[in-house]
């Protein structure tokens, strides 16, 4: 007896059947679901705020920023593995350069920060945005059945035709239910991501004016 019939008179759910039920097209679903799950808790923690912008590096951007001057043993203090700890030791290196260098060094580091605080955004929105064509495909896919055995069978036997039904229909949740937290998260993080590099490029514009003014007043 199709899975449809057997909820409808036994009134269970279950999980496996109702994926059996969806077809062959299930399996490219909750691969999309798998990856995009795995997707959204590796980008929820790598942009977490203490990652990024770690407080004791902040804290001593803004001593620096007060003293107006580099305090040599602070460096040693600073949480370089960071993305913005990468741009401060790029400064760092570069602190006898002229401006113009300078900047373009820490532009050049930035760009790369900001593109691995971008990891993975793509593939969450290819995600989001084919989960839902996949259960269109199975929802064209159980109709094509459903018409076969009418065509055949004419409309009186409910068993078979509610096989592809299931098939429709089940495909249809899925997708859905893939697509729309993928697509939830995805414009989540993009604007996390917005939120973190105007923060970046705040610190890194202290940072070049007060390596340049030290710079400056240091004697010939």
């Amino acid at each position: 007896m199709p899975p449809l019939i057997r909820y409808g008179v036994q009134k269970e759910f279950n999980v496996v059947d109702l994926i059996k039920a969806g077809g062959w097209l299930m399996v490219p679903i909750l691969a999309c679901s798998l990856a995009a799950a795995t997707l959204i808790v590796e980008r929820l923690l790598a942009l977490r705020r203490a990652r990024v912008l770690p407080e004791q590096l902040i804290v001593i951007l803004h001593r620096w920023t007060e003293r107006g001057a580099v305090h040599p043993a602070d460096i040693n203090k600073l949480p370089l593995n960071s993305p913005l700890g990468r741009i401060v030791a790029a400064g760092l290196a570069s602190r006898h350069r002229h401006r113009t260098l300078l900047r373009e060094r820490i532009e050049d580091v930035g760009r790369h920060v900001v593109h691995e605080l971008e990891r993975f955004l793509s593939t969450l929105g290819t995600i989001a945005s084919i989960s839902p064509l996949l259960g269109l495909l199975g929802t064209v896919t159980g109709m094509i059945k459903v018409f076969e055995v009418v065509a055949v069978q004419g409309n009186s036997n409910f068993s078979l035709l509610s096989t592809g039904i299931a098939e429709a229909l089940v495909t249809t949740a899925a997708g859905l239910t893939v697509a729309i937290p993928s697509l939830l998260f995805y414009r989540y993080f993009q604007r996390r991501i917005d939120e973190l590099v105007i923060e970046i490029e705040q610190e890194t514009l202290e940072l070049i004016d007060l390596l340049d003014t030290e710079k400056a007043e240091r004697p010939a």
